[in-house]
Formats: C-alpha cells, structure tokens, sequence
C-alpha cells in the first residue's frame, strides 16, 4: 500500500518553497533550526512527505527575517 501524503497541496508549496529559499541561500536546516527555536529533526520532518510536521505562521515570519524577504513570498500567487 502506497503511504499518503500528510501534507496537504498548500502545505508543500510553502515547504518547497521555504527550501527552495533556503538552498538557494545556502543556508542549512540546522540554521533554520536555530533560527527558529526548533530542533534539526523537526526541520526534516518539515521537508518530509511522511510527516504532518508543517511551518505555521509565526515560523514563516521568522524565516522572513533571516532570509531577508516577504512572508508572502512563501505563498502561492494564487489559490491551489
């Protein structure tokens, strides 16, 4: 049997993008770690398709911060 995403559409967007961000800025989970208070392991299970772990918002504010931009720059531009 085929394990199910626990994420749903929206969630992976900002996942993928909040890495795609964080790749391109060569910055580590384990800084985003740090950055957020959270341990590394917690970070995985973000970027994981078999956790339900997500970011929430004051997460995505934060990342904001340290990755010098918008929070909206983790959202799609339209709806999913």
């Amino acid at each position: 049997m085929a394990r199910q995403n626990l994420k749903t559409k929206i969630d992976w967007y900002i996942v993928s993008r909040v890495r795609e961000l964080r790749r391109e800025k060569q910055i580590t989970q384990t800084e985003i770690a740090v950055h957020l208070k959270l341990s590394v392991g917690f970070i995985g299970h973000i970027e994981s398709p078999n956790f339900i772990a997500k970011y929430n918002t004051h997460h995505l504010n934060q990342l904001a911060k340290l990755f010098k931009c918008s929070p909206k720059d983790f959202w799609p531009e339209k709806a999913l």
